[in-house]
C-alpha cells in the first residue's frame, strides 16, 4: 500500500466536568486526508483544501504529529499529506487533533502499523502542543480510538477508552467565530476552590458510571461544570440561551465543547437530538448569527480509512 484515504473525525472534548481528560468522538464531521509515500525522506504538506493553514511542516500540526512519530521508527522512504478540512479552525471540535491524529495513523498504516493506536495518541498530541501551547490529549484521543475516552494521566499517558450508550447523541451548533484554543486557555485561573475541586471530582465519576451503567439520568447529572464553564460562556454570543434551549427541548446536558465556541448538548435518542438542532438554530436565526450544526451518534471507531 503505497497511498490511503481517511476520515479524521471532530471530537468533544472535556464534556463539562473532564477539563482536559474527558472526550467523545462524532461520526457525521470530520476532515479527510489523503497520505502517500514518497521517494523524498521526511515529511511534506503537499495540498491543503479549505482553510488557510501553513504548508511548512514543522508549521502545520500533521506535520509537527507525524515529524514526532518517525523519530521512533526507521523507514527509507517519505510522505506526503494532502488535507481537506472540513472542521473550522477554533470552532472547538477539534480541528487541530484530526489533523494531527489524521496524519500518525495514516503514516502508521503505510508502515505496516509498528504502533497501536493508543501510543499514537503521544504523537498526536505534539500537534495539540503546536495549535495551543499544551499537549493535551483529550481530543487527540477520542479521534484515534472512537467512543469516548478518559485520559487518567498525561505523564505517563495512561487513556481509558469507553463505549458509548447506544442511545446516546450528540447535538453541536457552532456559531461562526473563531475563538482560538490558547486565547480560551488564557482567561482561565490557575488555581480553584475545595468546594468547586470536590464537586467536579464527583462529577467527573458519575459521568464515568453513567457511562459505563447506561444510566442516561446519571449522565445528565454529571454534566455540570464549576470550574470551566462560568468564565468561558462569556467569550460566547448567545452561550446560556442556547443552553437554556437545549434542556427546554430534553437534553441531558450542555456546555462549551472543547474551549468553544461550540457549545454541545447529549441527549438519550436521534429524534430528540434533531429536536434540540432545531431549537438551537432557532436561536441563533433571530439573533443573526450565522452557525454550523452537526447531529451525531457517538462514533465507536475513530479515524478510519476511506475505501
Amino acid at each position: 500500500m503505497n497511498e490511503i484515504k481517511l476520515f479524521c473525525p471532530a471530537t468533544i472534548a472535556n464534556l463539562s466536568c473532564g477539563f482536559d481528560v474527558l472526550g467523545l468522538c462524532l461520526a457525521t464531521a470530520g476532515d479527510e486526508m489523503i497520505i502517500r509515500k514518497s521517494n523524498i525522506k521526511g515529511v511534506r504538506i503537499t495540498k491543503i483544501v479549505g482553510a488557510n493553514l501553513p504548508m511548512e511542516t514543522e508549521n502545520n500540526v500533521s506535520g509537527v504529529a507525524a515529524l514526532a512519530m518517525l523519530e521512533e521508527v526507521e523507514t527509507e522512504f517519505g510522505f506526503e499529506i494532502e488535507i481537506y478540512k472540513n472542521i473550522k479552525a477554533g470552532s472547538g471540535i477539534g480541528s487541530s487533533a484530526a489533523s494531527s491524529a489524521g496524519a500518525v495513523f495514516g503514516i502508521n498504516e503505510l508502515l505496516g502499523r509498528p504502533f497501536t493506536r493508543k501510543e499514537l495518541v503521544k504523537f498526536a498530541m505534539q500537534g495539540e502542543k503546536l495549535a495551543s501551547g499544551n499537549a493535551h490529549a483529550d481530543n487527540v484521543a477520542p479521534c484515534l480510538l472512537g467512543g469516548f475516552t478518559l485520559v487518567r494521566s498525561s505523564n505517563p499517558l495512561d487513556i481509558i477508552k469507553i463505549d458509548s450508550p447506544s442511545e446516546l447523541f450528540a447535538t453541536v451548533v457552532h456559531p461562526q467565530i473563531e475563538l482560538k484554543t490558547s486565547d480560551a486557555r488564557s482567561v482561565l485561573k490557575q488555581t480553584v476552590s475545595l468546594k468547586s475541586a470536590i464537586t467536579q471530582w464527583g462529577n467527573v465519576g458519575g459521568l464515568v458510571a453513567g457511562l459505563y451503567t447506561n444510566d442516561y439520568e446519571l449522565i445528565g447529572r454529571s454534566l455540570h461544570d464549576e470550574i470551566i464553564e462560568p468564565i468561558r460562556s462569556m467569550l460566547i454570543p448567545g452561550f446560556d440561551l442556547i443552553k437554556k434551549t437545549a434542556y427546554e427541548n430534553g437534553a441531558l446536558g450542555s456546555g462549551i465543547s472543547g474551549s468553544g465556541p461550540s457549545i454541545f448538548a447529549l441527549s438519550k435518542g436521534n429524534e430528540t437530538a434533531e429536536k434540540i438542532a432545531k431549537a438551537m438554530s432557532k436561536v441563533y436565526d433571530e439573533i443573526n448569527l450565522p452557525y454550523e450544526i452537526h447531529v451525531s451518534k457517538v462514533n465507536p471507531e475513530g479515524v478510519s480509512i476511506i475505501k
